[in-house]
């Protein structure tokens, strides 16, 4: 028998964002590291969307590329929404194409179990483990669940929250399954390499604080006009780091073409995010989940543009107001999100004193134990 033949198969399913990605990564990093310690050997497959951004990011950390992941594999996804829209319909023969899928893939596989980290990619492939009786674990990393956490919950092994309250939102009958990780961040981010991000940003002697300006992988509109806005107001008091998404920068280009002291304007940084993260003194950012992590494990402080409205179930609000009560941040929510109470955040942050009790509010809150390993721990512990 060859060492594949007794590795342990662990299935990833999850997708659709960077936030559901990224985390996910980490946690299958975890899992090949606590495996080796033990003297075993992990084999790791992802499923996720065919026409997103999954691959690409799955294909940077296969195992061929010094990555913890074997192989990818992708299927159609039809997105699960609350409200009424006429591609709920046709979704609908997208989301049962996937589950067909998710069955050869896993009747093919055969894996020990699966490990979900949400999203509507991930809600196919643990349908499809239940009825082929592959345990399976979901993971929410929000702080109301969603949809598909609520769904997958049913079959679930256990269910891995990042906040202990909730678990008060889902059915009690579930409430006994629930462990509380915290939300995985790669191990990265609990290193110090400031000084690798101010050479990435060409700084080479900090005068003013770095504002470090994040929308997400697709860039926010919302943030990004508050920041054309405030340009002048901004460059006086900050060195602005500014990720503006691929599609503002297309639409912007003279901004694009500023590279000064004061103002560095980025549409996207990969590789070199947790250095820049990590070189910033303030964070103004979306919430989603992710970015709110990873930047409260290096002990950022930060200002939240929480994504509100009609087309999101409110999550980031919930993700922003938990993260404003723990003193790690400010919201700026729904009318709230103009100039004015921007520039006042911002000058309260400017108080070096201030930053440095949200800071310490980030890594109190931050468990000494990453997530990524409760959860690794959990998965094997469970095989």
């Amino acid at each position: 028998m060859n060492k594949s033949d007794c590795a342990i198969k662990i299935v990833f399913a999850g997708g659709g964002t960077g936030g559901h990605i990224y985390p996910g990564i980490a946690v299958a990093d975890e899992l090949v590291r606590l495996a080796g310690t033990q003297g075993k050997s992990v084999k790791i497959f992802w499923i996720g969307n065919q026409s997103g951004m999954d691959k690409d990011i799955i294909e940077k950390n296969l195992s061929s590329e010094g990555g913890s992941i074997d192989s990818f594999y992708g299927i159609p996804c039809g997105k699960l929404r609350r409200y009424l829209s006429l591609k709920n319909f046709t979704d609908i023969f997208k989301i049962i194409a996937g589950f067909v899928k998710s069955l050869f893939i896993l009747a093919k596989l055969r894996p020990d179990v699966l490990f979900s980290k949400g999203g509507f990619v991930s809600v196919p492939p643990c349908a499809a483990a239940k009825i082929l009786h592959i345990p399976y674990y979901t993971h929410e990393c929000d702080f109301t669940p969603g949809l598909a956490t609520r769904i997958n919950s049913r079959g679930a092994k256990s269910i891995l929250l990042s906040y202990e309250r909730t678990a008060g939102y889902l059915k009690p009958s579930l409430r006994s399954k629930c462990i509380v990780t915290g939300n995985p961040v790669r191990p990265i981010f609990y290193e110090d390499n400031s000084a690798k991000g101010l050479e990435f940003l060409k700084i080479e002697k900090k005068t003013k604080p770095v504002l470090l300006v994040l929308g997400g992988s697709l860039g926010a509109r919302q943030i990004n006009s508050l920041v054309k806005e405030n340009i002048g107001w901004l460059k006086e008091r900050f060195v602005v780091v500014h990720q503006t998404g691929a599609a503002f920068a297309s639409e912007h280009p003279e901004i694009m073409l500023i590279d000064d002291d004061s103002y560095k304007p980025y549409s996207f940084i990969y590789k070199e995010m947790p250095y820049v993260i990590q070189a910033a003194d303030v964070v103004l950012s979306r919430s989603g989940a992710n970015s709110l992590w990873e930047c409260a494990v290096c002990g950022k402080p930060m200002v939240l543009v929480p994504l509100c409205g009609s087309g999101t179930r409110g999550d980031q609000v919930d993700n922003a107001r938990f993260f404003e009560q723990k003193g790690c941040a400010l919201v700026l929510a729904g009318p709230d999100a103009d100039s004015a109470h921007l520039k006042k955040a911002l000058e309260e942050l400017s108080d070096e004193n201030k930053r440095v009790e949200c800071s310490k509010a980030c890594l109190e809150l931050c468990a000494k134990t990453s997530s990524a390993a409760i959860i690794a721990q959990t998965i094997l512990g469970g095989i």
